[in-house]
Formats: structure tokens, sequence, C-alpha cells
């Protein structure tokens, strides 16, 4: 049996869950982290969204972000103890349609481009092709509104399979308030984490350098907001159907 995490970008499941893969993985379970927007950019210019997140993350080109954010997710994964798999779809700041035309150029928290309806269907089959019928998913509960993970909360339940659902983090700690809605006909299970698993999670989030400064401002704050985070409940939970 594996646990198979759901991560729309190469950084998303650690950050929520980096913990709880840590405390799978020193139990022996098998974990994997499958990231869904993984695929190169397309050819053609860089909207100025995408070129103002590459201000942030300190690199000029596509190529060069993704191959930066590919070897910092394996670095994270292996901290953790996890395996990786990427999936094709490009980031959403990079999509274009089939004549060009780029689709989310000004927003990512946008409502999904009329070229994209079947995308959580195309996904859907990409996982399929490589889940194994005893493994166990968990699905991001897109709080927070990026349709990236939107699209990948509803791939997921195009599965027709049983679901976990973790809760995205830092949309979570920015918009507590969409926790309750996204959990709807949900139940919630307490996965305890340890100090040193605590330690391990920060580790993880730390090796992801490029996202830093757009997530958490500095590196220390980083710290602080997931060391606040588990100790209102010493641990991460995850949630299935009720």
């Amino acid at each position: 049996m594996r646990w198979i995490y759901i991560s729309p970008h190469f950084d998303d499941t650690v950050l929520s869950c980096g913990g709880l893969i840590w405390r799978q993985a020193q139990k022996g379970m098998h974990v994997e982290i499958w990231t869904v927007c993984a695929g190169d950019a397309p050819p053609g210019p860089l909207s100025l969204l995408a070129m103002a997140c590459h201000q942030q993350w300190g690199i000029e080109s596509a190529e060069d972000v993704l191959a930066a954010r590919r070897i910092e997710n394996q670095e994270a994964a292996a901290l953790v103890g996890a395996e990786t798999v990427n999936f094709s779809i490009p980031d959403c700041i990079y999509r274009r349609s089939p004549t060009g035309e780029l689709l989310y150029p000004e927003e990512v928290f946008a409502p999904l481009h009329t070229f994209e309806k079947n995308l959580d269907a195309d996904i859907a089959a990409a996982l399929t092709s490589e889940l194994q019928p005893d493994d166990m998913i968990v699905s991001p509960l897109a709080i927070g509104g990026h349709l990236d993970h939107i699209l990948t909360r509803l791939a997921a339940e195009h599965l027709g399979r049983p679901l976990w659902y973790y809760a995205d983090i830092p949309y979570l700690i920015n918009h507590p308030e969409m926790l309750v809605p996204a959990t709807e006909g949900l139940k919630d299970t307490l996965y305890p984490i340890s100090k040193k698993g605590l330690g391990i999670w920060q580790s993880g989030i730390a090796a992801y350098a490029t996202q830093i400064l757009m997530l958490f401002e500095t590196g220390e704050k980083m710290q602080e907001t997931i060391r606040t985070y588990w100790e209102n409940q010493r641990g991460i939970r995850l949630w299935c159907a009720a």
C-alpha cells in the first residue's frame, strides 16, 4: 500500500503535510508526492504576472525556474522520506491556448478558462494511469481558491475512489474562515507530530528556497508560522468522507 499525496505545485504537499509524511515514512510506509503542475512552460513571452513571480523567485527564465523547483522538490521529498512523481501540465501562469494566448496573464485566483473546462478530467486520467488498487490518495482541500488547487481537487474527486484531504498551507493560515466550507460533509483525524517531526517539516519547507519570499517573506517567519500552527494542535489533520 502506498500513500499518494497529490500536489498542485512542487511545494504544496510538503508545506501542508511535511511532518505527517515524515511520520509515515518513519513507520515504514511508502509515501509518494505526485506533482500535477510540473510540466515545462510552452514557448512564448512571459506575462507580467509570470515575470513578477520570477523576480520574487530570483530566476529569469521559465526553463531555469522549472529546473530549480524540480531540484528543490527532490531535496524536500528526500528530507521527509517521500518519493516523487511529476506530471506534464505547466503551472497556470504559463499555460496557453493552442493559438498561443496566455490563459491566466493577470491572476491565479481566477475562474477556470473555458479552454480548460475538461482539464480536471484529463488530470484524473493521468493520475489513474499511475495508481494502484491499494493506494491511499490524499488531495488538497483547495483552501485559498488557487485555480490549480481547485483543478487538483476536482481531478482527485473524478477518480471515484476514497479520498483523504489536507488543508493547504499557507492558505489555511491566511484564510482560516475557508476551512469550514471546504470540509463540509467530511470528518477530520489528527495525526500527532513530534517536535523532531516539526523540525523535519520546517527543513522540508526551507528546501523550497525560491518560494520563501513569496509565501512567508523570510525564512525566520516561515519557521515561526509553522511552529505556531503546530503548537495549536501538535499535529496535522486529514479529512475524509463522514
